[in-house]
């Protein structure tokens, strides 16, 4: 982000605060994780869950907050549309998947038609009022309300992996909150951008208007989504198709396959390689969407006071 000042020679002096915010929360997040490993103090996990959780999505939303177009587009918009929109999105998802969704292969693709839709329609409601909407304004607060939606569903994850079978692990719970920061700018945030940026391209200044382009574009991430959710069994499946002789390994629970180090290796590189996949077609989705329109003129964080030049005599 950038935040605008006037130096005693009037120059506009630029600070990026979506750095400042990485490296402060980096910094108390790894100083909390390390406090808790000497000390052992439980009261600290609420810290080091809500700081590993919201670190990424907060410095992405305050990086994309320095490239809106208009300044109907606040701060207080950007918070709001974080928080209740990530919070709605968690719930309502939460609540319609438990009722719609049941154990098959098409799971993943459900749980995205059903979190995407959730999105979009928190998106929808919290930005009703705005008079003017761009194509860039719309994948600006799309992304704040994935982000918002990833950052409390990681919280949700990272919780979780807290709890193992011989007690508390503070280990899975900063190895979950690595890997979903550093996957965290592909996911949630990316595609519900795509969408709020062809809804808003597509709506007058009045109301919303679901158009057939909006349609595939929910469609379309939707099926990112699911792709996503899903590589991991599709690169457990391809790997048994692909390779021979497997090993079946009796458990009090049935058979599990004993894979080999070439299976290892095979599954690991179709998962990986499938995510990346995925993550470059949205990535790529969403520049073209953002080079559609022109650049926009960066807008300060606030407006800054202009230097006061005395009156000639006084």
């Amino acid at each position: 982000m950038v935040e605008a000042g006037f130096t005693h020679h009037g120059v506009t002096r630029v600070r990026r605060v979506w750095l400042r915010i990485f490296l402060t929360g980096l910094a108390f997040w790894v100083a909390a994780v390390v406090i808790i490993f000497v000390t052992g103090n439980p009261n600290l996990i609420p810290t080091v869950v809500l700081l590993g959780s919201f670190l990424v999505p907060v410095t992405f939303v305050a990086w994309a907050f320095e490239r809106r177009e208009t300044g109907e587009m606040t701060a207080g918009l950007i918070f709001s549309t974080f928080v209740t929109g990530g919070v709605l999105g968690v719930l309502g998802a939460s609540v319609l998947e438990s009722f719609l969704l049941h154990p098959s292969p098409w799971l993943f693709f459900g749980v995205g038609l059903i979190e995407e839709a959730v999105k979009l329609g928190a998106l929808m409601m919290l930005t009703r009022h705005l008079r003017t909407r761009s194509l860039r304004d719309g994948m600006i607060l799309g992304a704040t309300v994935g982000f918002g939606f990833a950052a409390f569903e990681s919280a949700g994850y990272a919780f979780t992996a807290l709890f193992s079978v011989d007690g508390l692990s503070l280990v899975q719970l900063v190895q979950t909150e690595l890997l979903r920061g550093l996957l965290a700018p592909v996911g949630h945030g990316l595609w519900t951008a795509i969408l709020g940026g062809v809804l808003f391209a597509a709506s007058e200044r009045e109301r919303f208007r679901i158009t057939a382009k909006v349609l595939v574009a929910y469609l379309g991430v939707s099926i990112l989504h699911g792709l996503w959710d899903s590589m991991h069994s599709i690169a457990l499946y391809l790997t048994l198709v692909l390779t021979e002789g497997e090993q079946f390994v009796a458990t009090p629970h049935g058979w599990l396959v004993e894979p080999s180090t070439d299976q290892v290796n095979i599954f690991t590189a179709m998962e990986w390689g499938g995510l990346a996949l995925v993550s470059i077609i949205g990535v790529a989705w969403l520049l073209v969407l953002w080079r559609r329109t022109p650049r926009p003129v960066r807008l300060a964080w606030a407006t800054a006071r202009p230097p006061v030049v005395p009156a000639v005599g006084s």
